[in-house]
């Protein structure tokens, strides 16, 4: 690799506060934010809105769409053409 041309690579802490859930991994993001992680070392902190733990598809909670009723909708309003 070229010096100097990529960003800093470093472990980072992404925690989903809906969920109650948080994951280390590294990344090239930064944050203002940290966290004490389990292992006693202090970590940058990125929190985020979706991850797995609560996104509808992963957790099984996902909602079943009306698409026969759409379609009805949209013949009635333009017709059968």
């Amino acid at each position: 690799m070229k010096k100097d041309i990529h960003p800093d690579y470093h472990p980072v802490v992404f925690r989903d506060p809906s969920a109650g859930f948080a994951f280390l991994t590294r990344s090239t993001v930064t944050s203002r934010k940290t966290i004490e992680w389990e292992d006693g070392n202090v970590y940058p902190l990125v929190d985020v809105d979706v991850s797995s733990a609560s996104h509808p598809f992963y957790t099984g909670r996902s909602r079943v769409v009306d698409t026969a009723g759409r379609v009805e909708r949209f013949k009635q309003r333009y017709g059968k053409g």
